[in-house]
């Protein structure tokens, strides 16, 4: 029995040091992080509004870390294909996700190749832009309440655009819908480029339109604002109400794009890139081009991003559900 006991011991020996010897190297790497260039994968096409926030931010973390920040393009499949990439990257803290507001629509809507929830872990939420609900210039509705009243008075009739399908434009307005109980028409667009051309010409009625694409066609009479989906009134818009303030309570809907990790990593590696993402958004020049398109940072917590995705997440869940949305 002693003799069992004491090969048992010295089998664990060797195998304890190891778990020991790698938990110092993992500590030890995490204290020096980063050591070599960081990649942030955006999952969309280059020139978008992600991939401009990505590029505003890579610059000031690099400048904060004293490495050389990458992005690297990946788009497709609503931003999963880009997802998909990290969640089976190396979890050593050099390839990062850069998503969007898609990064919580996606699983109640898509089969996906991962699990949003097990795969990757939330770092830092970093911007945030509100939506402008926008109709044309010569529209007859002046404010979100005309329209509510001329979609209740023509239910099936009225139009509302969308970037694509499952985007956070169509689930804005589909939030809308369930909430103010209307009947309106969903019209698709491959980008919010060609939605804004045919909302400025009537074809479409409505369209909540990222702040950052369309304030200046606000600014220049191209497009009638009729209500901001955030829980306040924007600065550069100070006459336009906010969905709540017409009666639609708890609505506050805006865009955001956060930095994930793949699950696995350090938590001290975690830990680092989500002050590294803080110190660069408190960077004057970052947070002046930022300001720029429209894009407020926001530089929170790891656990508070995380709480915000799964409230996401279950939000956009109950709305798919009630208004029984499909895509193909």
């Amino acid at each position: 029995m002693k003799k069992t006991r004491r090969t048992a011991l010295a089998a664990i020996r060797p195998l304890a040091a190891a778990i020991g010897l790698a938990t110092a190297f993992g500590t030890a790497n995490a204290a020096g992080y980063p050591e070599q260039p960081i990649t942030v994968v955006v999952p969309y096409s280059a020139g978008g509004g992600a991939d401009n926030a990505a590029r505003i931010i890579a610059q000031g973390m690099g400048e904060v870390a004293g490495q050389s920040v990458v992005i690297e393009n990946k788009g497709g499949a609503s931003g999963s294909i880009g997802a998909a990439f990290v969640a089976r990257a190396k979890p050593d803290g050099y390839t990062v996700l850069f998503d969007a507001s898609s990064f919580a629509i996606n699983p109640v809507l898509r089969k996906l190749p991962y699990d949003a929830k097990k795969d990757f872990i939330p770092v830092s939420q970093a911007i945030s832009v509100p939506n402008i609900l926008v109709a044309a210039p010569g529209s007859s509705f002046n404010n979100l309440q005309d329209f509510i009243d001329a979609a209740r008075a023509k239910p099936g009739r009225l139009t509302f655009a969308s970037y694509g399908p499952g985007s956070l434009a169509q689930m804005a307005a589909e939030l809308l819908k369930k909430d103010a109980g209307l009947d309106m028409v969903h019209v698709p667009y491959k980008g919010g480029a060609p939605a804004i051309v045919d909302v400025m010409g009537g074809q479409v009625d409505v369209y909540f339109a990222n702040a950052a694409s369309s304030l200046n066609y606000v600014s220049g009479g191209k497009l009638k604002a009729l209500a901001v989906s955030s829980d306040k009134r924007m600065p550069e818009l100070p006459n336009v109400a906010t969905v709540g303030e017409a009666g639609i309570k708890n609505f506050n809907v805006v865009e955001w794009n956060g930095f994930f990790l793949p699950a696995g990593t350090s938590p001290e590696v975690v830990a680092k890139l989500q002050e590294l993402v803080q110190k660069a958004l408190t960077r004057p020049d970052t947070r002046e081009k930022l300001a720029k398109l429209g894009l407020t940072p926001v530089g929170s917590s790891a656990a508070d991003f995380a709480k915000f995705v799964d409230a996401e997440q279950t939000r956009w869940a109950e709305v798919v559900k009630t208004n029984n949305i499909q895509v193909n």
